[in-house]
């Protein structure tokens, strides 16, 4: 715990993945909507540190309407009185792509991680107030890659790789805190606070989220004891449910500030504010508004008429997702729903009817579309097809997550 007697507020978000769309249907306006009530939120409550835990972007090669939303954000917090702005990489994240204007951004308070370098103490920041003031330490530590830490060796085993990942993701954090407790016994009792971007043992995810379980610290469990216990608070990205750490209090996801799938539908989406008063530490979680509807509907054909009329009633412009889980075949679903939204703003992304689908499958598995399947399903039915057994299986699926999780980190937009 700081004991400095100044107070300071810490605002810890993640996950933004600007540019994310659903089933083809693009979210500019709920992207924008969520940034403009931050800004807002940000001068209300007096804001004066702002940290970004990680996949700010979806995709490592980023629109030009994701861009406009983040750079114009970053304005409009600059002007908010929040004096400080640390920025850190995710794995959807492209670390040339944020780190390319970071110089220019520095002029504005606005730190950006964007990946690892040689040197540790680049990802350790001493904030100072306006009058040069030592204020905070921040251990920005971005998603580590593979090749970040860890060594290869022909012949090693998947649970050397794994024991290797987790000691030099351990080791990793351990050298910037002990960078960062070298600068607290020269600036004096000012807390020091972590970031990360990484999937911690007993992490929730839900269905549909888009969290990849990567394999720096997915196949390789990392838990609360892999960081410093120097940190004052430890925030973290990545996944999309806001939650604790190991049950602590002072190491947390905030959780994505929108819902990215159907499966979110029903959270309740948060931003988290630390602060630091007269050496004690409060720590609050604030809803953030829903700025569109995502609704699953799911149930036999009469349930989801009623359903959808239901939502028609309440003047609901929801977006929809519907799952027909009848037995029987029911070929006019598409008509039915489209006639009980006719009139209302609601909008269907997608229909699940399983039973055609299944009727179909049974005929031609050439129908079965790559969007009911994801890269591990696919690598599943080849197994299956070639009827590979265990152990052998368990093997070749974790070499096989490797190569996806290699393929993901490669940044494009690197030279």
């Amino acid at each position: 715990m700081s004991n400095n007697s100044k107070t300071l507020k810490i605002l810890h978000t993640s996950d933004w993945h600007l540019g994310r769309s659903l089933y083809d249907r693009k979210r500019y306006d709920e992207f924008g909507k969520f940034l403009n009530w931050l800004a807002a939120f940000i001068k209300e409550q007096k804001i004066d540190v702002l940290l970004v835990a990680g996949d700010i972007f979806d995709t490592t090669t980023p629109g030009n309407r994701a861009q406009e939303l983040y750079y114009q954000f970053l304005n409009k917090a600059s002007q908010s009185g929040c004096r400080h702005m640390i920025i850190s990489g995710g794995n959807h994240d492209s670390p040339s792509f944020l780190n390319a204007p970071r110089e220019l951004l520095r002029f504005f308070n606005v730190y950006v991680v964007g990946s690892v370098t040689e040197n540790p103490e680049d990802e350790v920041i001493l904030l100072c107030d306006e009058s040069s003031v030592p204020e905070a330490i921040i251990c920005a530590v971005p998603y580590l890659r593979d090749k970040d830490i860890r060594t290869v060796e022909a012949g090693e085993k998947m649970e050397d790789k794994n024991l290797k990942l987790i000691e030099g993701l351990t080791n990793h954090y351990a050298e910037v805190g002990r960078i960062a407790m070298a600068k607290k016994m020269i600036s004096g009792g000012i807390p020091i606070i972590g970031m990360g971007h990484l999937f911690t043992a007993g992490g929730q995810t839900t269905d549909g989220d888009g969290v990849r379980e990567l394999y720096v610290g997915g196949a390789a469990y990392v838990n609360e004891k892999s960081f410093p216990e120097c940190f004052d608070y430890l925030a973290l990205g990545h996944l999309h449910i806001a939650q604790k750490v190991g049950g602590s209090e002072l190491k947390r996801y905030c959780g994505s500030p929108i819902p990215m799938g159907f499966g979110e539908a029903g959270q309740e989406k948060k931003v988290i504010v630390i602060e630091f008063d007269q050496g004690k530490q409060l720590i609050t979680e604030h809803t953030v508004p829903c700025f569109q509807k995502l609704k699953r509907i799911s149930g036999k054909a009469e349930v989801i008429k009623s359903k959808l009329e239901n939502l028609k009633a309440e003047g609901s412009n929801a977006w929809l997702e519907i799952d027909f889980t009848g037995n029987e075949i029911y070929a006019g679903l598409s008509d039915l729903v489209n006639e009980a939204i006719a009139g209302s703003e609601m909008e269907v992304l997608r229909i699940k009817n399983k039973r055609v689908t299944e009727q179909a499958l049974s005929r031609a598995d050439d129908q079965e579309t790559l969007d009911d399947l994801d890269v591990n399903d696919v690598f599943i039915r080849c197994l299956d097809a070639y009827e590979v057994e265990e152990p052998e299986r368990a093997g070749l699926l974790l070499a096989y997550e490797e190569i996806i999780t290699v393929l993901h980190e490669n940044d494009t937009n690197a030279e």
